[in-house]
């Protein structure tokens, strides 16, 4: 706002300057009072260009804080940041343990704020590191922490350095206000979770007694908003997919450029990729899922309304017409099946020759139950050419595949919060599309719920491991109250957690 009335302030200096040009030629001491009195003026808009810098939220400003301490993974240096927020809750009260890796860059980080140990505790996970940036494709620097139109700008925004920041201030917030607690509160930042194998599997090996807990809040579902700014549904994450990983390997005759042969090894991996990305995996709801498109149905109209109960309760044709209409939106065409993406590709080492090998990497995303092996069968089906060897790589865990319940104390409370934040919204479990640590946790039967605790628009959901994320002021401060009044609501002692969660929400 400051901006156009200081462009109309210039606009009036110049124009006083050109009306009184003639005295100031002829008057050197008023020509100095002037200069004297633009500098001022000029000095005024730069200070609060700098006071722009720094958002008026503690969420916000945490968050900028945090993304502009580089922990891309490779190679995920997250010791700058535990010692950044070591300062901030050892302050608050918490203790603290810094655990470093066989890799000096990772450490994980856990502050502990204490109860009356009447209950078991309650975890907010948070993954410290975050995958690398494509710096020439971004309008600003991803580790700036710029703020702009509203927004949080920089990598790990959205995904998972915004949960970081909420988590960490509604967990703050609770011992700056004293509440009484019948549980430990602790809140960590895990290492190496978006590569291994440093991650919160490996930390519980040793060290599961810090992070032992009655269950846990992690990232997963989605809080999504319409381009009327109205959040539509919370989806909060019961279970998630594995991850694997598939390569194929391609050879051939290496030779001069100049000389090309059939069994180019690029050629036919091209060939190979071509079969499998056009290859759709079915259709496959888990419980989860189906409550969640039954609840997308209730919250639109019409025929999009249609396709929803369509794909849920309809014939076979039916199912496969719904599809090819809600697959439009990527993240719905990932919920409801196994997914497959060509994501590293390697060949060739010169121009001039052909090479003896080539490689692709798959990764897919594998709806709970699925036996990975299984995959590799369909995959050599697809590419059916002797030429191309299809191997398993790096296959996650699959333990803990049972989804969370929706009864325990935590999801009630969450679910709860989030009607009383978001009262129009629709809240439903959901299996998150993508992997996590969760199972550091879930494999020994604890249970884990995930939501990525800010709405945001399908724009800034793609922006996601991608260019330009970023995440909104005001949705920070909305996630920063509802995880604050579940916190109080499922640690704090008696009726002070009841009148904690009655509290009106930020708007």
């Amino acid at each position: 706002m400051w901006g156009r009335g200081f462009r109309m302030h210039c606009c009036s200096i110049a124009a006083a300057v050109a009306t009184d040009s003639f005295f100031l030629m002829h008057s050197p001491r008023a020509s100095r009072l002037l200069s004297i009195s633009l500098a001022g003026v000029l000095s005024i808009p730069i200070a609060r260009v700098s006071a722009q810098a720094v958002p008026p939220d503690p969420t916000a400003s945490l968050l900028s804080e945090i993304i502009r301490i580089n922990t891309s993974n490779p190679p995920g240096r997250t010791q700058a940041l535990a010692d950044l927020l070591g300062a901030r809750f050892r302050a608050a009260g918490f203790t603290v343990e810094v655990f470093p890796t066989p890799d000096s860059a990772k450490v994980h980080f856990i502050a502990r704020l204490k109860g009356d140990g009447s209950k078991r505790p309650i975890l907010l996970a948070a993954h410290a590191d975050v995958v690398g940036v494509e710096r020439e494709k971004w309008s600003l620097d991803p580790f700036g922490g710029i703020v702009r139109d509203g927004h949080v700008y920089g990598r790990g925004a959205i995904d998972f350095k915004g949960g970081m920041a909420v988590f960490a201030m509604a967990a703050l917030r609770l011992a700056e206000r004293k509440v009484p607690l019948a549980r430990d509160v602790i809140f960590m930042a895990e290492a190496d979770e978006e590569a291994a194998p440093m991650n919160a599997s490996w930390l519980a090996k040793d060290h599961w007694a810090s992070m032992d807990a009655e269950f846990v809040l992690n990232e997963g579902g989605w809080i999504i908003k319409g381009d009327d700014d109205r959040v539509r549904y919370v989806s909060i994450s019961t279970a998630d997919k594995s991850v694997a990983t598939i390569v194929l390997t391609a050879t051939g005759t290496s030779t001069h450029s100049s000389m090309p042969l059939p069994d180019n090894p690029i050629a036919a991996l091209a060939s190979a990729l071509a079969r499998i990305t056009a290859y759709e995996t079915p259709v496959q709801l888990t419980t989860e899922s189906r409550q969640f498109f039954r609840t997308l149905a209730t919250t639109s109209t019409g025929d999009t309304s249609r396709w929803f109960r369509a794909l849920v309760d309809g014939t076979p044709a039916e199912v496969r017409a719904a599809d090819s209409l809600i697959s439009r939106d990527p993240l719905l065409h990932a919920i409801m099946r196994n997914t497959i993406a060509p994501v590293l590709i390697s060949g060739g080492f010169r121009s001039n020759v052909i090479p003896g090998s080539a490689q692709a990497t798959l990764n897919l995303r594998l709806i709970p139950g699925t036996d990975p092996q299984s995959m590799v069968a369909l995959m050599q089906r697809l590419v059916n050419d002797p030429r191309v060897a299809v191997t398993m790589g790096a296959t996650s865990p699959v333990a803990g595949s049972t989804p969370s319940s929706v009864e325990t104390e935590l999801y009630q409370a969450l679910a709860l919060e989030a009607n009383v934040q978001w009262p129009s919204a629709e809240v439903t479990p959901y299996l998150f599309q993508a992997g996590t640590d969760a199972g550091a946790w879930r494999s020994r039967g604890i249970p884990v719920y995930g939501i990525y605790p800010y709405p945001i628009t399908n724009d800034e959901l793609r922006r996601m491991h991608g260019n330009d994320e970023r995440v909104s002021i005001a949705s920070l401060q909305q996630g920063t109250d509802m995880i604050y009044r579940t916190l109080a609501s499922v640690a704090g002692k008696g009726s002070r957690g009841r009148r904690a969660s009655a509290r009106k929400p930020s708007r």
